[in-house]
């Protein structure tokens, strides 16, 4: 139970959590446009 490493642990998952985030809110906006379904295979092949 070392809490360097917990911390850092829980802020390399904050950044995982956080960069998902911004790649769900790009995919959110794309889908939007025209280009959705090859946005979405994109998506499912990632």
């Amino acid at each position: 139970m070392n809490a360097e490493l917990e911390y850092a642990v829980m802020k390399s998952h904050a950044e995982e959590l956080r960069r998902a985030a911004a790649e769900h809110r790009r995919a959110l906006e794309a889908s939007k446009s025209h280009k959705r379904r090859s946005l979405f295979a994109k998506f499912l092949s990632a």
